[in-house]
């Protein structure tokens, strides 16, 4: 059964979606000419800064375009829906990013984007433009702990180029740059829960099948399966179980400090996302865990899949400032 989607043609939805964006949000982005998957922060790059540049595939709006602006990333490169932009738009951000301090490429621990970003550094080098990477790896589901390395980056991008693009406003140096943006990523974790798939504009096919009854705790946000399939449970126990899995990785004491994000995967909406982030603030209380700041709603989406994910960034007193410091994107601002 096909689903139902607004768009013109599944091979021109990227590129529509694009154009519709800089029609929107042309106070804070731009696109390199001839290059129209390459956008950049009006305001961003400057000379001295160390750039940063983030990307991914399309469909996780407002991830990854949403979070370029002063303050935050510097520039994005698109890619397909659910792929990895080719090297060619990530060489132009980083053409668009450079002030001559080095650029720091940042995105989620998949396959293609590693080999591609991998593949723009080495070219980048050539122009006398250094480049490195800091994968994020919040997934918490998608790996064992001791293969942290290996895990995926997800929602916890939000709390992890938001730490980076402090850093990097703040004109530090690039090693305490990277160093922030690693720091950032070790102390953010992420569970999410899936209850119904979502369809590619190209095929408009469902993109897994699940039960009308059940749930899959732990799946990914292009569908890579989870840790444990069930039937539907009342929210508080859903919610009960994601955040056991990440308190028992994030071990807070009483009197810590957290950021909390409670993101949508795309269709779930603000009601069951409020109920759920009630009991996470009942929890968290009962463990005199403080809740610095949270957000919630559509942060990293998986198009149209229904379902819903906890981020907790867990704070001390540097990654509160840079949480706190203030950026202005085309689709988050703060401070």
């Amino acid at each position: 059964m096909k689903t139902k989607k607004l768009i013109n043609d599944g091979a021109r939805a990227v590129d529509e979606m694009l154009v519709g964006v800089l029609a929107a949000h042309g106070k804070h982005l731009y696109a390199v000419d001839g290059s129209p998957r390459s956008i950049i922060a009006k305001d961003g790059p400057r000379p001295g800064k160390v750039g940063l540049v983030i990307g991914g595939g399309s469909g996780h709006e407002p991830t990854f375009l949403g979070f370029v602006g002063k303050g935050l990333a510097d520039a994005c490169a698109v890619g397909n829906v659910f792929a990895s932009p080719p090297p060619d738009p990530i060489i132009e951000c980083a053409k668009a990013a450079s002030g001559g301090a080095g650029v720091l490429f940042m995105y989620g621990n998949y396959a293609g984007d590693v080999m591609n970003f991998d593949m723009a550094a080495e070219m980048l080098s050539m122009d006398d433009i250094e480049a490195r990477t800091v994968l994020t790896t919040d997934d918490v589901a998608s790996a064992p702990r001791d293969q942290r390395q290996k895990r995926r980056g997800v929602a916890g991008n939000f709390f992890i180029f938001k730490a980076a693009g402090a850093a990097c406003d703040l004109m530090l140096s690039f090693d305490e740059c990277e160093r922030i943006a690693r720091k950032a990523n070790d102390a953010t974790y992420t569970m999410g829960v899936a209850l119904a798939p979502c369809s590619l504009p190209q095929t408009l096919r469902p993109n897994f099948d699940i039960g009308a009854d059940e749930m899959e705790i732990g799946m990914g946000i292009h569908g890579e399966p989870g840790v444990q399939r069930d039937k539907l449970l009342p929210a508080d126990q859903v919610v009960d179980d994601m955040l056991d899995r990440i308190l028992a990785e994030m071990s807070p004491s009483r009197g810590d400090k957290v950021a909390l994000l409670v993101n949508s995967l795309g269709s779930t909406p603000l009601m069951e996302l409020y109920i759920m982030n009630r009991r996470v603030s009942q929890r968290l209380a009962d463990i005199g865990v403080d809740i610095h700041a949270t957000w919630v709603g559509n942060y990293c989406t998986s198009l149209e899949m229904a379902g819903a994910s906890i981020t907790m960034h867990h704070l001390d007193g540097e990654l509160q400032t840079m949480l706190d410091h203030p950026c202005d994107c085309a689709m988050f601002r703060a401070g």
